[in-house]
């Protein structure tokens, strides 16, 4: 008789062992083990649990919900830089894996996967009966073409190329890293270990094009999905409507019609909003407006996330012809000046955690407790001094909404209390975005992501588009290629600790804190709980019958 290869990955044994013993959350659990193709189910099981079902209300079929929502310009996905693009375009670019709120990452256009022991090699199976919304087979072909157009490193803004470098060679996808055995299976090979592929095949820049795809996703609005765009204003709204004519592969996908309607980045306009009952939930309730919104009947859903905003010194730029930021002495004094709880106080309205400096965060799996930041603004002073740099003025540049304006405004205020000459200039949010990657000291928010090497990837690594900091040193890149190949997320830990040390010592960023996200919504919305990356399941969506 044949033995039945067991459909559990090993590793996620031994991960269940650790949470019978305390030393692993049921959170950390649930990602790991769903990330290594342990079906969602089963992953609980092995906790001797049986999956939640959400209590929700009735769904009515049909209906329009509007939501408020920034209208971005849309570009290639691949090269999306906020989650508010695809949200949009989610109603018909789907994604090969979906992370959801209680941290696991279950299948969408892959149907499972299984991740050899080492992580080296995914056998990926697509879902049977998907279609291209011109009735055309959605197969392997379709999904090697992704992956290889994120192997495209010199396409401008592709940040999809430093998710999938263990598919890459010269800036393309490696010969033999990609193989389709059948119309349904694909195979990748990989040539260093990396762990985080099926949370990658989540983030919002990797929607699934068609192979006919042009760049614009407005073009032809091909997609798998079942809904398609109804009109894009960029700035004012936006929406979308089911397509009656397209035989969606999943359940779900209840309204008729789902509009957004761009009220800008100041949540005051937000709260007025809603008083003149202009949309029916908000993107983010934010900060001290969280509590005012208490007073309007909607219902409040809360995040725990490793979301986050950075102060980062750019150090390529030039200011008056000199690189102010390639000393580390400025980059780490600027950051001993701060206390990054006051800056969550006056930022947040206290909403978060006080991180440390180095954009990992407790709710990562692999996250290692080094301790609080240093604040010495007298040191940060004698930093300056020695660096010959105590009267240079700096210019602290943010958007001109509520949290990252106040944060920033905070943090100049401990730089003055510090004897540092800072100003600020603040931008709209509708020209901020243009250069966010170029200024010489600016403050950016970044987004939650399952693993902390995801983000250290695309936000650090040597010559990555989204490497604002302009930041590159040997040491972090391989010990960043370490962290990544270990499917242990406690043989990660103790290499994250060298690492979180490493940017911390490298003065890389101010980064003061993780943020709760909240979102409200009328009390007859149903299915739109916040989630942690801000990521809208638009299939989920519905009003209460």
């Amino acid at each position: 008789m044949t033995r039945m290869p067991d459909p559990i990955h090993p590793a996620a044994r031994r991960y269940a062992d650790e949470v019978a013993r305390g030393t692993l959350s049921r959170r950390e659990f649930l990602t790991r083990a769903t990330a290594l193709g342990v079906a969602a189910p089963a992953a609980y099981g092995l906790l001797g649990l049986t999956q939640p079902v959400q209590a929700q209300a009735a769904m009515q079929q049909g209906g329009t919900l509007r939501i408020q929502m920034e209208v971005r310009a849309l570009k290639d996905p691949r090269s999306y830089d906020w989650p508010q693009m695809a949200n949009y375009t989610r109603g018909w670019l789907e994604y090969l894996t979906e992370y959801q709120i209680d941290g696991t990452i279950t299948p969408m256009l892959l149907d499972r996967w299984e991740v050899n022991g080492d992580a080296t090699e995914y056998v990926l199976h697509v879902r049977p009966g998907v279609t291209w919304n011109d009735g055309s087979p959605f197969t392997a072909a379709d999904v090697a073409f992704n992956l290889t157009r994120w192997c495209d490193a010199a396409f401008e803004g592709n940040s999809m190329a430093s998710r999938v470098g263990a598919l890459m060679q010269d800036g393309v996808v490696r010969e033999g890293a990609i193989t389709m055995p059948d119309d349904m299976t694909v195979v990748l090979a990989l040539s260093a270990p990396d762990i985080s592929f099926p949370a990658t095949f989540a983030d919002f820049p990797a929607a699934i094009v068609p192979q006919d795809f042009t760049g614009d996703p407005l073009a032809t609005a091909k997609g798998t999905g079942p809904y398609l765009p109804d009109g894009y204003e960029v700035g004012i709204r936006a929406a979308l409507v089911k397509n009656a004519d397209h035989a969606w592969w999943g359940t779900g996908a209840a309204l008729d019609r789902i509009e957004f309607v761009d009220m800008g980045q100041d949540q005051a306009a937000v709260v007025s909003g809603t008083l003149a009952d202009e949309f029916d939930m908000t993107y983010e309730t934010i900060g001290e407006f969280k509590e005012i919104m208490e007073g309007t009947g909607w219902t409040l859903s809360t995040a725990q996330t490793a979301a986050t905003m950075v102060i980062r010194a750019n150090q390529l730029a030039e200011v008056d012809g000199q690189r102010p930021y390639a000393d580390v002495r400025v980059r780490r004094a600027l950051a001993m000046a701060l206390d990054n709880a006051v800056l969550l106080e006056l930022g947040m309205s206290g909403d978060g955690e006080v991180a440390a400096n180095h954009h990992v965060a407790p709710i990562h799996p692999e996250y290692a407790d080094i301790g609080p930041a240093e604040v010495d603004p007298a040191a940060a002073l004698a930093l300056l001094e020695e660096a010959g740099m105590a009267d240079f003025a700096h210019d602290l540049i943010s958007i001109d909404d509520t949290w990252r304006k106040a944060t920033c405004d905070a943090a100049a205020a401990q730089w003055r209390d510090a004897g540092i000459n800072v100003t600020r200039t603040v931008i709209p949010g509708a020209t901020f975005y243009n250069d966010w990657t170029t200024y010489p000291l600016s403050a950016t928010d970044w987004g939650h992501r399952p693993l902390g090497v995801q983000t250290l990837a695309v936000a650090y690594r040597t010559g990555e588009p989204w490497n604002e900091a302009g930041y590159s040193n040997p040491d972090f890149d391989a010990l960043l290629a370490q962290a990544l190949s270990l499917a242990d997320a406690d043989a990660r830990r103790a290499v994250m600790a060298d690492i979180e040390q490493l940017l911390r010592d490298d003065g890389v960023i101010i980064q003061p804190y993780w943020r709760s996200v909240y979102r409200h919504a009328k009390p007859n919305v149903v299915g739109v709980e916040q989630h942690p990356t801000f990521e809208m399941h638009l299939y989920k969506f519905g009003l209460s019958a």
